[in-house]
């Protein structure tokens, strides 16, 4: 039982760190979520929630017991593209569970940074090019 737990554990890690694209911000915080914001908006869609995740665990950080700081600053911006959607959707339905879509931002320690969640092989992969596109011009990349 231990041989098949280290190897998956062996496995696993390097999956793990294979969960999110984030590129690196040269600016404030505020000009990055700027900078995703227009990204979004310059393609036609609209961003459905703004996800202010750094206030919320900084918020309930001493509720949970924690003294750890995450963030200085973590939003992710939530939409979707019609188009898109219809199309990843209509391959497997089953791919609603991607949807939406979220590119974020995040600030540790002046460190600003753009990324997104990864998609799964196949027409997610469409998805995917266009969080990479948006990730990459609000990053100035």
């Amino acid at each position: 039982m231990r041989k098949f737990a280290l190897a998956f554990v062996l496995v696993a890690s390097p999956a793990l760190a294979q969960q999110a694209t984030v590129y690196d911000y040269d600016g404030s915080f505020d000009d990055a979520t700027f900078g995703v914001e227009t990204a979004i908006v310059g393609r036609g869609l609209v961003i459905d929630w703004t996800s202010h995740v750094g206030e919320m665990l900084e918020r309930t950080r001493a509720d949970v017991g924690s003294d750890v700081v995450i963030y200085d600053n973590a939003d992710i911006f939530m939409f979707c593209s019609a188009t898109l959607s219809r199309k990843v959707m209509e391959a497997d339905p089953a791919n609603i569970a991607y949807c939406p879509y979220g590119v974020f931002v995040t600030d540790k320690d002046g460190k600003v940074q753009v990324g997104y969640r990864n998609q799964p092989e196949g027409v997610m992969q469409d998805v995917q090019a266009l969080l990479d596109d948006i990730a990459r011009e609000a990053a100035g990349q």
